[in-house]
């Protein structure tokens, strides 16, 4: 079952020829997710071929750096025929100036657009085995991180076992996998837990978006698959990081040591690094064990399930 990501923006508040403001999407098996979208999102879709087949959209908080790409994309998926309705789903009392983006230049979509307000600790969405919660991030403004959490697998079917209590190959093995117990020729019966081993976890994707380094990061994060994090400075910038309530490479890195996540990507990187973050990530990966990444517009990372290795 795939989980990928795609980086459509990795800058900061200015955009760069090397990096579009904020935008990043999740293909859960065919459920396409877009976190945040910045200006010129729906170009990078084109150029880096995620379709415009998006069902719902998370946005962190109203700086435009986050927001401004979506009248262009509404305006587009209206002038390619859309029918399907559209979520977009936002911090608590954001929904009026969103309205206004969706509306922008009296621009009304022939498709419905659906902005719900979500709380912090709440679910956004419910999706087929899988939910996105939203977690209090520590911005300038209201803002959020998401949590994409898939539910827990069932565990390893042992079929020399199955076969071993007389079994037989074919639909009760399915049964028995999916938790059912079977009844054998001869009356005995065979339990799940006979033959199936303890559940397995699912995968977690963990978005901040801005934000400070913060303890409730950790918590969210907690064998993360993937962090992506706010990264717009290195440590020569700490102070400015600190006055705008954005995070180094090295405070991302100690979350998700902190938060033993298995891979961190560091994004929103600051116009100043142009097309070198090289220090950012240096200083991160100085922290931090696992696999850590300054992504490019553009890359792809496909999450595996966490016993895959």
């Amino acid at each position: 079952m795939s989980l990928r990501v795609t980086f459509l923006g990795t800058g900061g508040a200015i955009p760069t020829t090397e990096r579009a403001p904020s935008a990043l999407l999740v293909n859960r098996e065919g459920d396409r997710l877009l976190f945040d979208c910045g200006e010129g999102t729906q170009r990078q879709m084109m150029r880096f071929g995620t379709g415009f087949d998006v069902s719902h959209i998370f946005v962190s908080h109203l700086h435009g750096d986050h927001v401004l790409g979506i009248p262009g994309l509404v305006q587009t998926l209206d002038f390619n025929g859309r029918t399907a309705p559209l979520t977009i789903h936002c911090p608590p009392n954001t929904k009026p100036e969103l309205e206004d983006l969706v509306h922008a230049a009296g621009h009304d979509p022939a498709f419905p657009v659906r902005i719900t307000e979500v709380r912090p600790g709440t679910v956004a969405l419910e999706g087929e085995e899988y939910e996105v919660r939203a977690f209090e991030t520590d911005h300038r403004t209201r803002s959020q991180g998401y949590v994409l959490a898939e539910d827990d697998r069932p565990g390893r079917f042992d079929r020399p076992k199955a076969e071993e209590l007389g079994v037989p190959v074919g639909p009760k093995f399915g049964k028995l996998h999916a938790g059912e117990p079977v009844e054998l020729e001869g009356g005995t019966v065979v339990r799940p837990e006979q033959v199936v081993g303890p559940p397995r976890p699912g995968r977690k994707f963990v978005y901040t978006a801005d934000t400070r380094p913060q303890d409730r990061t950790v918590d969210v994060a907690e064998d993360a698959d993937l962090l992506v994090h706010d990264a717009t400075f290195d440590d020569s910038m700490a102070d400015r990081a600190s006055s705008t309530a954005h995070s180094t490479g090295r405070e991302a890195a100690e979350i998700a040591a902190e938060a033993n996540a298995r891979r961190l990507a560091l994004t929103h990187i600051s116009s100043r690094y142009a097309g070198d973050p090289s220090a950012i990530e240096k200083e991160a990966r100085s922290v931090f064990d696992g696999e850590c990444f300054v992504p490019d517009d553009g890359k792809k990372v496909d999450v595996p399930f966490p016993d895959s290795d």
